[in-house]
């Protein structure tokens, strides 16, 4: 099979169009023709690797793998070769405790589909029958494929580890991302009010579309300056945080007492400053977060399929072209998800 894929760590040259052998379901597993990949930030830290990270190389990148069952392996009875689906890719052991209690991103063995292992950068890619949901209708591959890991990790945030309310206020970062859009959208879906922030006011006019109630531009305006005159100085109950070093310390000072903040990400770094005085004489709140459990997946999808949230795609490009689609992130040029298709 043709696959998009990495001999050793570097910037977005060390991607390269490769042959790899089409993978084989094991008895559990189903393959999956893919037909469209979205790409997340998490890509681009892959790509580049870290201490500790060890991969088997090539590596393939790819989360958010949306595509057609093109075989299923001996056990697998209840799945039709031909079903339109996307792909949930969080990968965990499936039998110990905090799997069995719908907990399955807090196993101990928890991986991601294209960070750990291979994922869908390719024309095949198979992964546990367990790990297979249904394409909302009405979508196109491109637009299912921007699903999955964005809106499980900011709905796992605003739900679980923040517990939004309605009536509360949240400040989303980086709103043009794929999952700061997601969230916007979800807030708004709990009837919390929406401060979104982004690097220009095109991105902010489409933060708008989705939900919005206040739009910030961080290039223009100090964001913190910008929450205090909004809220009149009453500041947000949440912060929904993902950039990590150029706007950590800030989005602290956006909570009053008692608030949180949730964090899945360090775009921008991860070593931050804390001034533990603060946190404690305000009984703030700091909360990390990643992806979300297999079943809230379906709940999404249901929730997609009824219109009450959406997909924002960018743009599509074809698979050979992932450099470029890399650039496209690491440049700040997308509002959404930049999606790779396949076949």
């Amino acid at each position: 099979m043709k696959a998009v894929a990495f001999r050793e760590h570097g910037g977005p040259e060390v991607l390269e169009l490769v042959d790899l052998p089409t993978p084989e379901p094991k008895a559990r597993e189903v393959r999956i023709a893919v037909r469209a990949v979205a790409l997340n930030h998490l890509d681009v830290w892959t790509r580049k690797g870290w201490k500790g990270l060890m991969l088997e190389l090539p590596h393939v990148l790819g989360s958010d793998i949306a595509g057609v069952v093109e075989a299923v392996g001996a056990e697998v009875s209840d799945l039709s070769v031909g079903t339109e689906v996307v792909v949930n890719p969080g990968l965990s052991c499936g039998a110990c405790e905090r799997c069995l209690k719908g907990e399955d991103n807090l196993c101990k063995s928890y991986r991601i589909l294209g960070e750990h292992v291979r994922g869908g950068y390719a024309e095949f890619v198979c992964v546990p029958r367990q790990n297979v949901a249904p394409k909302p209708k009405g979508l196109s591959f491109a637009e299912a494929a921007c699903l999955p890991l964005t809106f499980l990790t900011a709905w796992t945030m605003l739900t679980t580890r923040a517990q939004l309310k309605a009536g509360e206020w949240v400040l989303v970062q980086a709103a043009g991302s794929g999952v700061g859009s997601a969230a916007v959208q979800i807030a708004k879906l709990l009837g919390a009010t929406v401060i979104a922030t982004a690097s220009t006011d095109a991105k902010l006019e489409r933060a708008r579309a989705l939900g919005a109630d206040h739009l910030v531009n961080y290039a223009k305006t100090d964001f913190l300056a910008e929450v205090k005159r909004l809220t009149n100085r009453r500041m947000v109950d949440v912060v929904f945080e993902h950039v990590g070093g150029e706007t950590f310390e800030k989005s602290i000072a956006c909570l009053p007492y008692g608030g949180r903040l949730v964090t899945c990400g360090a775009t921008t770094g991860s070593e931050v400053k804390i001034d533990l005085k603060v946190l404690f004489y305000k009984r703030l709140s700091l909360l990390g977060s990643t992806m979300g459990s297999k079943g809230d997946l379906f709940r999404l999808l249901q929730l997609v399929e009824a219109g009450k949230l959406k997909p924002v795609l960018d743009r599509t490009l074809p698979l050979a072209e992932a450099a470029k689609a890399h650039g496209l992130l690491t440049d700040r040029a997308a509002f959404g998800n930049v999606v790779l298709t396949v076949s």
